[in-house]
């Protein structure tokens, strides 16, 4: 089974690729944070989450790869793991590689049925996604897993002023249908996951960084900017 529209929307997300960095930077200018800053901290809390239950993945899946930043971050968070990472745009994964040449980038449809991972890491992806097409996008990720893997959901919270705003300043973010965290439990049900937590991150932009320490206090509450959905394929 090819994964939700790898096929028919990859080429839409192309004409994007060439103002990517772009059209980024211009969205996230108005959290006075650059890409990296959001990047890093998602990856941070997320190895703070495993660490509590015990995971250590051995093979890594970034789903929605893009230009591979956030392949490159997995890998040095991780240093034993194995990490690929796959996109449905191949001018973005033709930059990926050429900015990391030492990691494994390839078509989201060209990615064997075989390979299993123990951890799969996604930021900003299902609100790209049609509707009618994430549930099936959310079992393509189940049976990407091994068994007792875990999946990391992230997108922006649509009860955040911030985050609505910034997407309306990203081009290839306007049209995008936000997902509800409960939604996206939902999803992560249907497809067979257990629900391990949702966290909220980036409450403070950098006008206020001094309050930042607090935000491990308050993931709990759907403030942030973003949020976490974390999800473990049954061992059995």
């Amino acid at each position: 089974m090819l994964p939700f529209f790898a096929v028919s929307h990859g080429s839409g997300f192309d004409r994007y690729a060439s103002s990517y960095d772009e059209d980024l930077a211009r969205g996230l200018s108005a959290s006075g944070e650059d890409r990296a800053f959001f990047a890093r901290g998602r990856i941070e809390w997320l190895k703070r989450r495993l660490d509590a239950i015990g995971l250590r993945p051995g093979a890594i899946l970034d789903f929605g790869c893009g230009d591979g930043e956030t392949t490159a971050l997995l890998r040095d968070s991780f240093a034993s793991a194995g990490v690929i990472g796959v996109d449905v745009s191949e001018p973005l994964l033709e930059r990926a590689r050429r900015v990391n040449p030492g990691l494994r980038f390839q078509s989201v449809t060209a990615l064997s049925a075989q390979e299993q991972f123990e951890l799969a890491f996604l930021n900003g992806v299902f609100h790209h996604i049609p509707r009618a097409e994430q549930a099936a996008s959310a079992r393509y990720l189940y049976e990407r897993l091994s068994p007792g893997g875990t999946l990391a959901f992230w997108d922006n919270n649509p009860w955040s002023p911030a985050a609505r705003y910034v997407m309306s300043r990203i081009v290839f973010d306007r049209e995008a249908e936000m997902v509800w965290p409960r939604r996206a439990r939902g999803l992560l049900r249907g497809a067979g996951f257990e629900i391990l937590g949702t966290d909220f991150l980036f409450v403070f932009p950098r006008l206020l960084r001094a309050l930042r320490p607090l935000e491990p206090f308050l993931a709990r509450l759907p403030i942030g900017a973003q949020y976490l959905v974390l999800g473990r394929k049954p061992s059995r």
